[in-house]
């Protein structure tokens, strides 16, 4: 049985006063607090790539799991859409060599953003089941601050960088239950890059999120022939502090179980759902976790976590 082991991370010390950067396009605190939800957003060196958030990521996993032995990992599979250079050779290629993972291991590149975690689980557990493989890594590093302008304010008081580092094995803390996966390619426009910055129309993406999320979780849930009490808690992609707001009001008197963790990281894009998971999920009292992953494609991914 093939499923998560352990999650570590990293996030950037240096970055941005979010409060500050609000006050400048003229949202006072109170809005970056309800709205927004980060007062501070993380941001690379100027001397970091991404492979090098993924590598602190990866190291700080074998720091914290005495266990777990990179010489042993077979497969690396590495989510982000922003990768090292001009994304040409893959990042999970300089990773390897970074890490110095044998080469005999697996390693390609997942192009999906807020979603990409979610489809990354279940592609890594359905390549290590058909080849037999034991120990794998699942990293994800999506570092936006390369392509915000720092002057559209749509975009800019969002996003922050982080990577994290998912070891995928068996014997695991949480099983990989019932997913299911969405897209609408009609959508693209409202979230995409053009002229090498990020364009987002936010109130498009906003109620993309509000109208597809709430019913993709309860499709999942009643596929698994669940209700949504018998979930301990949902870990959602952390977009914005009104989007998992508005998801979570439409799970009524449930709406506690709802995490929101986005206050010292912004949104992280395909780390956000591994940083919650990292923070909140390795205790003894939670059996059943929902998340879910929504954005960029439009794409979206919806999964059960079970102990």
């Amino acid at each position: 049985m093939i499923g998560i082991k352990a999650i570590s991370s990293y996030v950037p010390k240096g970055g941005i006063d979010n409060v500050q950067q609000g006050a400048s396009f003229g949202n006072d605190e109170a809005f970056i607090r309800s709205k927004i939800g980060a007062t501070f957003l993380p941001i690379m060196g100027e001397d970091e790539d991404t492979s090098d958030l993924c590598a602190k990521a990866v190291a700080a996993l074998a720091a914290q799991n005495p266990d777990f032995d990179l010489q042993s990992v077979d497969t690396l599979v590495v989510v982000t859409q922003n990768g090292d250079r001009e994304g040409l050779p893959q990042t999970s290629s300089i990773l390897q060599d970074k890490l110095g993972l044998p080469t005999h291991v697996a390693a390609f590149d997942l192009s999906l953003a807020c979603s990409g975690y979610v489809y990354g689980l279940y592609v890594i557990k359905g390549f290590m089941d058909s080849l037999g493989l034991k120990n794998g890594l699942l990293v994800t590093a999506d570092p936006y601050s390369k392509i915000v302008n720092r002057s559209d304010r749509v975009t800019s008081l969002l996003f922050g960088d982080a990577a994290t580092a998912t070891w995928i094995g068996h014997d695991p803390f949480w099983r990989l239950g019932p997913a299911k996966f969405g897209t609408d390619g009609s959508g693209a426009v409202h979230l995409h890059v053009a002229d090498g910055k990020l364009k987002m129309n936010g109130r498009q993406v906003y109620n993309f999120a509000a109208q597809v999320v709430t019913p993709h979780l309860h499709e999942l849930l009643n596929a698994a022939s669940l209700n949504p009490d018998d979930v301990d808690a949902y870990c959602l992609h952390q977009g914005s502090g009104a989007i998992v707001d508005a998801i979570s009001k439409r799970f009524d008197d449930l709406a506690s179980k709802f995490v929101l963790d986005i206050e010292e990281t912004g949104n992280t894009v395909s780390s956000s759902i591994p940083l919650v998971l990292q923070k909140y999920a390795f205790r003894d009292d939670w059996h059943r976790v929902a998340i879910s992953g929504f954005g960029v494609g439009l794409s979206w991914g919806s999964a059960l976590l079970e102990r």
